[in-house]
Formats: C-alpha cells, structure tokens, sequence
C-alpha cells in the first residue's frame, strides 16, 4: 500500500499546516521520533509493541506545523475492504489546535480514494469522543492493549 507522496496544506490564521503522505523509510527519523516521544516516553508503551515491524507496508501521514514534523498516523490494508488507521500521535506541543483531527480526516480521505467501505481504529478511551466527532461508532467491549484501555471503533465509509 505504498503510495506516492501527495501534499494537502491547511492554513489557520497563526499556523502554517500541512500533512504529507510520506514512504516509512523516507521519514522514519520523524516518524520514530513522535512516535517515541508520545507512546514510549508519555504512555510507557515498549518499543517492540509500538515498532511492531508493519510500518514499511503502511501508508504514513507527517503533519508539518512551520515546517516542523509534529503528528504523525499510519493507514493498513486489513482486508480488500477495510483499512485500519493506527499510530495517532501529536507532540504535546502542537496539541489542541486541530491537528489530530486533520491527519484523521486525510488518512479517512485516503481510504475512501482506495475504495474501501470500512475504517477501523482502536482508540485509547481518553481520544474516543475525536473518533466519535468523525462518525466512528464504538463496537464491542473496551479491552487493554499495550497496557492502555481501548475501544474498538469503527466508520462505514458508504454513509
């Protein structure tokens, strides 16, 4: 599912956004360094859970706030009709300005250009009302993952 890099910017009155869709490898220094930063360092989640060797055939989204990489996600085929968005994370820094919330929105536009009819995400409990705000609906049980509870959460893209 390796994908061209492609470019959206969106402009707020005193911040300069953008969000790429980047190649893993092409990226990783700041993929890795958000990623540990947020789920390693803030949330005590391992190394080998949160680098779980699946991020070279992903599709990740780097989110560019004044030409810094401070958020990051990536997209994963789950089947021929579902995709799965993992890996949320915004430096603290760059949080409560919407940022979340637009790499949510690419990588949901993403999926949709792919034809997939389902997207999935486990949501840790506390960011549930982000995913719930986007039109996803919690289904079954909450349950710990990496020592966090989560939800699982999904959106049918054909609504």
């Amino acid at each position: 599912m390796k994908t061209a890099v492609s470019i959206v910017a969106y402009y707020y009155s005193k911040m300069d956004l953008q969000i790429k869709t980047v190649r893993y490898q092409d990226q990783i220094d700041a993929i890795k360094q958000i990623r540990t930063k947020v789920f390693q360092e803030e949330q005590g989640v391992a190394a080998e859970l949160e680098f779980d060797g699946l991020d070279d055939d992903a599709t990740h989204f780097l989110a560019y706030l004044d030409n810094q990489p401070v958020a990051t996600a990536r997209i994963r085929e789950i089947s021929e009709t579902t995709a799965k968005i993992e890996r949320l994370a915004v430096l603290p820094a760059a949080r409560k300005q919407g940022i979340g919330k637009r790499l949510m929105e690419q990588a949901l536009a993403a999926i949709a250009r792919q034809n997939k009819v389902t997207a999935v995400v486990h949501a840790q409990e506390y960011i549930a009302k982000l995913y719930q705000q986007l039109g996803f609906e919690a289904v079954g049980e909450k349950f710990i993952e990496a020592d966090i509870i989560h939800l699982k959460m999904i959106k049918n893209l054909l609504k």
